[in-house]
């Protein structure tokens, strides 16, 4: 997730000017961690 929060420029600063636009960025680097999880352990 650090990694995709730094390629997409999620940061601090976009969390203090806009929290609802921080919120809906780390809800889609979560869900899009989580599928590349799942993916990984029932096809590894």
């Amino acid at each position: 997730m650090e990694q995709m929060k730094a390629a997409e420029g999620v940061t601090e600063e976009l969390k203090a000017r806009n929290q609802l636009a921080w919120v809906q960025h780390m809800n889609s680097i979560r869900s899009r961690a989580e599928e590349i999880i799942y993916a990984e352990l029932v096809y590894a």
